[in-house]
This record gives structure tokens, sequence and C-alpha cells, in this order.
């Protein structure tokens, strides 16, 4: 486990470009935290980092974003307004997880028992000081692990 401090929205869309540095072509990453935690901002850092250069909205009425920046396949999914874990079949969600993709779930506990275990969770917490937020990573996998290594040696 590891926890980063971020004072803003500047410094949350950062560390999404330096996770975005640090995560290879395949995981499943879930994002968790309060409404306005910041979910979709380190998203959009994320994916201006792998070079998307367009806006980065919530998918919180589409479910899924997808993107395909210099061709590897980004998956942003939103699962506020998911009625049912069956509903990810119908989305085609088992064919992102058997392609190389990185896909990047908020609200993922809306999908218990159908997604599988993640390799990583972010987490964002409001902390003291209005804009700033604790930013907390648990790997679940090796690939996880690596993740928090390689963005603990930046």
């Amino acid at each position: 486990m590891k926890s980063f401090r971020l004072k803003g929205e500047a410094e949350q869309e950062a560390f999404g470009g330096r996770l975005s540095e640090v995560v290879g072509d395949n995981a499943l990453i879930f994002l968790e935290g309060d409404l306005g935690a910041g979910k979709t901002t380190l998203v959009r850092g994320f994916l201006h980092a792998r070079g998307h250069a367009g806006s980065v909205k919530s998918p919180t009425y589409t479910l899924i974003e997808p993107y395909q920046p210099e061709g590897k396949a980004i998956y942003h999914l939103d699962l506020y307004r998911l009625g049912d874990p069956e509903e990810l079949e119908y989305l085609g969600l088992r064919e992102m997880l058997e392609e190389e993709a990185v896909l990047l779930v908020e609200w993922p506990q809306r999908g218990l028992g159908w997604l599988p275990a993640p390799d990583l969770v972010v987490a964002l917490e409001y902390a003291a000081g209005g804009a700033a937020r604790k930013v907390v990573l648990r790997p679940f996998s090796s690939v996880g692990e690596k993740i928090i290594s390689r963005l603990s040696a930046t």
C-alpha cells in the first residue's frame, strides 16, 4: 500500500499522468471515492499522458468511453448507474478483459460478483484543506505491485 497527498485539481491530473507512465498496456484498475473526489480528473491526466488530445468526460450515462491513444486500448468505465452487474456482459466487458487493454473502472462495487479482482485499487479521499485529496494505492496482483514500485521510484 502506498499513499500520496495531492493539492488541487492540477496535482490530481498530474498524478494521473504519472500513473499512466508506470502502467503497462494491460491492467484492471479500480477507482474508488465519493462523488467529486476526482476520479475522472485522474483519468483525464492518465489519458492525456498517453497522447489523447481530446476532452475526457465521465461516462456516467454511457457507462463506457473507449480511447485508442497511440493505438493502445484504454476503457474508462463508470458503473454508478449500472442497474445490475450482469449488464456488464451486454456492454462487452468480457471481451475488453480478454484483450490487451487498460480498464479504469469508477464505482467498481456496482459490478461486484461479475468483475474480476483488480490489479490495483486507487482510492481518493477528501483531505483537510478543501481541494486536497489523499490517494491510497492498494495492489491485488503482481501487476499492481509493479505499478506501485515503479510509481514510488519516480
